[in-house]
């Protein structure tokens, strides 16, 4: 192809954008990066009854979120404009004109309640060459009545006429040659009078015609209307612009058979969304990747994969490596089930290789929900370094480090009872007069005097480093004992072994 590539993802406002719609719109900025081209947004708004407000922003501030930047859109603007659908209705009002005058397309006045009869009246029922002859459109009515019904304000639509018996031929970059028979296309419906708006078939085509997209990259379930979709460039005399069709592969459940839903994560406690999102209408809130802890690179790498493989073993990848590896050759046309487990273990990496400085700023909102105000940036940024190691989400950052910024009130059972007699306090006063007789308080230096203090005295190493443990952490948990006392304050250590000694009490 010599054209330049130009990519387009067109999501609708309707709700929150689902992860199966991030993925396409990932592998879409991958396609266009790796080949020099544009990456196009369009907003399909032409569903004027399923608008749901503050849908459009939210689906921009995800993509942005992740990375996924446009050449042109709504909000970069472009040549091609405008990018929202629903601004375009004169432009599609021509080449609805033109279907009719080419008799390529009919109006049909037919009423739901007329359609609902045909339904219960026709076995199999679709409105297609064998049935449009039975209904109520401008093939069956004279033109004067057609007219009249018009200019009588009766509601009506425009049906693309397919020719009945032809077998068309669907290239698809992923799935090879398809062809279906044109028998089990029905007449779909291009515009409503209603609204004066193109249904999402004409409009697609007018809009990546003119918009002059070379590739058109979605998920697998628009793979029925692609048949269509080819027949009206045919209509239209566009075939030699006619774009190569992608069709990615179904995001399904992590059990069973069948398409990922929301269900599915409320079911099993993983997002389907990217940010949380809360219904204006009902107030449900929705759990968001963002907002749960995760890394945008980590999921961004865990989605690339649902679906392609790179052709080696990589796993671990940043996105120019992606971007280096992607092509469709190692697309698969099954199904990829979600494995959100999988999830998790790429955040889990992503956290461990990530910069202390970033994770210090995105752990700065989690101290506050926990009334730590003040936190010194530098303190915090090494108490990362000491824990990020453990953390699969971010939240868990907390779960881990907990006791740098807030002194145990208590001490867990278990430990107190497997690492806590009646000699313990005695040897914890002696611990305490090693502790302040340390100047250099460095891993290394106060691990080395202490534990010679320990084998001098003939205690148990494990007894006294765990009770040492206990007091300071509350739980026998966290990093190495001696890099928890190098970045706490001495005299903070101190404090809480004096505390633990009077709180601890055994029977």
């Amino acid at each position: 192809m010599d054209r330049k590539v130009r990519v387009r993802f067109a999501p609708s406002p309707t709700g929150p954008l689902h992860i199966g719609g991030v993925r396409t719109a990932l592998y879409n900025y991958i396609f266009a990066k790796q080949n020099g081209g544009d990456l196009i947004l369009r907003i399909e708004d032409t569903d004027s009854k399923r608008f749901v407000p503050g849908a459009e922003e939210y689906i921009m501030e995800a993509l942005n979120w992740i990375g996924v930047s446009f050449d042109e859109g709504v909000r970069e603007g472009g040549k091609y404009g405008p990018y929202r659908q629903s601004e375009r209705k004169k432009i599609y009002k021509e080449y609805v004109d033109q279907l009719l005058v080419d008799g390529k397309a009919y109006i049909a006045f037919d009423t739901p309640e007329e359609l609902e009869k045909a339904r219960e009246e026709i076995p199999n029922f679709q409105y297609d060459a064998k049935t449009r002859g039975k209904m109520r459109n401008s093939l069956t009515m004279s033109e004067e009545e057609v007219k009249r019904l018009i200019r009588d304000g009766h509601q009506y639509v425009v049906r693309f006429k397919v020719e009945p018996d032809r077998n068309v031929e669907v290239d698809d970059l992923i799935r090879g040659k398809v062809v279906i028979n044109s028998n089990i296309l029905d007449d779909k419906v291009l515009y409503k009078s209603a609204d004066q708006l193109p249904t999402y078939h004409l409009a697609n085509i007018v809009d990546d015609h003119l918009m002059e997209i070379t590739h058109v990259i979605r998920g697998e379930e628009w793979l029925p209307s692609a048949p269509l979709h080819v027949l009206l460039y045919e209509a239209f005399g566009w075939k030699d612009t006619m774009p190569q069709f992608v069709h990615l592969p179904l995001l399904l459940k992590p059990v069973g058979n069948g398409k990922l839903s929301k269900r599915d994560g409320d079911k099993l406690g993983f997002p389907v969304f990217l940010l949380e999102w809360k219904d204006p209408t009902t107030g449900e809130i929705s759990s968001g990747y963002r907002e749960k802890g995760y890394l945008p690179e980590a999921v961004v790498n865990f989605l690339v994969l649902l679906g392609w493989n790179p052709g080696d073993d990589s796993e671990m990848m940043n996105i120019d490596e992606i971007i280096k590896k992607f092509s469709f050759a190692h697309c698969s046309k099954s199904g990829a089930k979600f494995d959100y487990k999988k999830g998790i273990w790429f955040n889990h990496e992503y956290i461990g290789l990530a910069d202390n400085v970033r994770l210090a700023l995105l752990f700065h909102p989690i101290l506050l929900q926990h009334g730590i105000e003040n936190a010194n940036p530098e303190y915090v940024e090494k108490v990362i370094g000491l824990v990020k190691g453990r953390a699969d989400l971010l939240p868990d950052l907390w779960t881990q480090a907990d006791f740098f910024f807030l002194a145990p009130d208590s001490y867990a059972e278990k430990d107190v009872k497997k690492r806590w007699n009646t000699e313990t306090p005695r040897i914890m006063e002696e611990l305490i007069g090693v502790l302040e007789g340390i100047e250099d308080m460095s891993s290394a230096n106060a691990e080395k005097i202490v534990l010679d203090w320990i084998a001098e005295k003939g205690y148990h190493l494990g007894n006294v480093m765990n009770a040492f443990r206990l007091a300071v952490v509350g739980a026998c948990r966290g990093p190495h004992m001696f890099d928890i006392t190098e970045l706490m304050p001495k005299e903070e250590v101190i404090a809480r072994i004096r505390r633990a000694i009077e709180k601890i009490k055994i029977d």
